[in-house]
């Protein structure tokens, strides 16, 4: 069985937002880019966070749920209050909204077998590449792991 690392699919061109991006900001990278998710990077390369199309939505949808009773008028609220929401938040920097502890990531000489069983165990769409200075030197996703096993094992088999 050949001995697949994380370096040899990783994608090495990161998308990535800096701390002081704001969030209207990164709604605009994820739209332009097709994507849902970057790592946020400091001016010195260091992974200081991640946000997602998810970290968004729940930043933006409308906490105040009272009226629950009344559909027709709970819609009006909702959307009131989502785009009232939005436009205080849209300028507001993306590190207040995203993940900056607890980052799960890997390395560029992990085996292939981790990362498989950190997506799948934590359901992640994709994963920061660190060096060991935290540096982002990559990132892999869900598609690259798919290509990996494309690559390596199923075309052994034929």
């Amino acid at each position: 069985m050949i001995e697949v690392r994380v370096k040899d699919f990783m994608v090495k061109d990161v998308i990535s937002v800096s701390p002081s991006a704001s969030i209207k900001e990164v709604m605009t990278l994820f739209v332009a880019k097709k994507i849902g998710g970057v790592p946020i990077i400091d001016e010195d390369g260091v992974l200081r966070g991640i946000v997602t199309d998810g970290d968004i939505l729940r930043a933006i949808s409308p906490v105040d749920r009272r009226f629950q009773d009344y559909f027709s008028f709970m819609t009006y609220v909702a959307v009131e209050k989502m785009e009232n929401r939005l436009s205080e938040l849209a300028d507001r920097e993306i590190i207040r909204i995203a993940k900056t502890n607890g980052i799960v990531s890997i390395h560029p000489n992990d085996e292939m077998k981790k990362v498989v069983s950190l997506l799948s165990r934590h359901h992640f769409k994709k994963l920061p590449v660190v060096d060991e200075s935290n540096h982002v030197v990559g990132v892999i996703s869900r598609g690259d792991v798919i290509r990996s096993i494309q690559n390596t094992i199923i075309n052994e088999w034929q």
